[in-house]
């Protein structure tokens, strides 16, 4: 597998956790209550806080020269 597809597969990743996240963070503010509120809701940050240092690393390292 190239290294361009490779990257292409890391940023589908990463917004495939965006979307998730954006549920979760929407089932915790609306549908759930209690514990499960919060964890939810610290389970979907955690998602897109790292969907965003992935997406920053494949924007940051730039064209793979193919």
């Amino acid at each position: 597998m190239s290294p361009a597809l490779m990257k292409m597969w890391v940023s589908l990743a990463a917004m495939g956790f965006m979307f998730i996240s954006i549920i979760t963070i929407y089932l915790s503010r609306y549908k759930l209550k209690g514990v499960l509120r919060f964890v939810s809701a610290l389970f979907a940050y955690g998602l897109m806080i790292l969907s965003g240092i992935i997406i920053f690393l494949v924007v940051v390292s730039g064209p793979t020269g193919e």
